[in-house]
């Protein structure tokens, strides 16, 4: 069929390697590309509801995941896998091409997420920290805090 464009296919998984110590899955594909994904940024950019929310503008910050670990990495079929994380977090699957997406665009997604904890009041790298908490809100009926 003259003039119809396909889509190459996405590349291919070669090798998973779950690296412990360092906290890095570290991931080879097909056109010869190799990440090495740490645990923290799969953990806050998990493909899940709880991260993503559900829709456009309903993402959860994710706080104090800097020393997060992957306790399990499971297959799911042919296209994904579904990692546990050390803080319980185990509904994200990330499919081949989610994780292709998230080792050539790992240094913009850092520094994103790193503006996001800036913006939501943290100094420097400060909400990475285990116990990270975003200010609270005024509790409902106290008004803004002022006395009036």
């Amino acid at each position: 069929m003259t003039g119809s464009k396909q889509t190459p296919p996405a590349p291919q998984p070669t090798g998973l390697t779950v690296h412990s110590k360092s906290r890095v899955l570290e991931v080879g594909f097909d056109d010869g590309a190799n990440f090495s994904l740490p645990f923290e940024l799969l953990r806050v950019y998990s493909p899940s509801a709880e991260v993503r929310g559900h829709g456009q503008g309903q993402e959860v910050l994710q706080l104090g995941k800097r020393e997060v670990a992957l306790t399990a990495l499971e297959p799911v079929g042919n296209y994904a896998v579904q990692p546990s994380f050390s803080d319980g977090h185990n509904t994200g699957l990330f499919s081949w091409a989610y994780l292709y997406q998230l080792g050539a665009r790992q240094e913009q997604m850092w520094q994103d997420y790193l503006e996001r904890l800036h913006a939501a009041g943290f100094a420097g790298d400060s909400g990475r920290d285990t116990g990270a908490a975003l200010p609270k809100a005024p509790a409902a009926g106290q008004g803004c805090g002022h006395k009036h």
